[in-house]
């Protein structure tokens, strides 16, 4: 399942800040290296979870590769956290009636 994939990318504090900053803009594994303590191997595997999750993707332009967010990546969060949208109203005025009846 997608989502697993997803989520399990995002987990991780450096593949967060890495999606951080391309959701700034694209830009090559060079400038995302920019401030960060990590190794380009390291930043390369980053790239590629995040690439597998669908939450990047890549063009080549000559000898380099940009890398920019994926829409596709953020679509599949934004269904999955639709299906508990639902949820949120009945369980705010669960709390509300709560607080009403404490403050009674």
């Amino acid at each position: 399942m997608i989502e697993n994939d997803v989520f399990k990318a995002l987990a991780d504090p450096t593949r967060r800040s890495i999606f951080e900053k391309l959701a700034g803009g694209g830009m090559n594994a060079s400038a995302l290296r920019e401030g960060m303590r990590i190794s380009q191997p390291a930043m390369s595997q980053h790239l590629s979870v995040l690439r597998k999750a669908r939450l990047v993707r890549e063009e080549r332009q000559g000898r380099f590769v940009n890398y920019e967010v994926d829409p596709e990546g953020l679509a599949l969060i934004a269904g999955w956290l639709a299906r508990y949208r639902a949820y949120w109203p009945a369980r705010i005025d669960a709390l509300k009636a709560l607080l009403k009846d404490m403050d009674s």
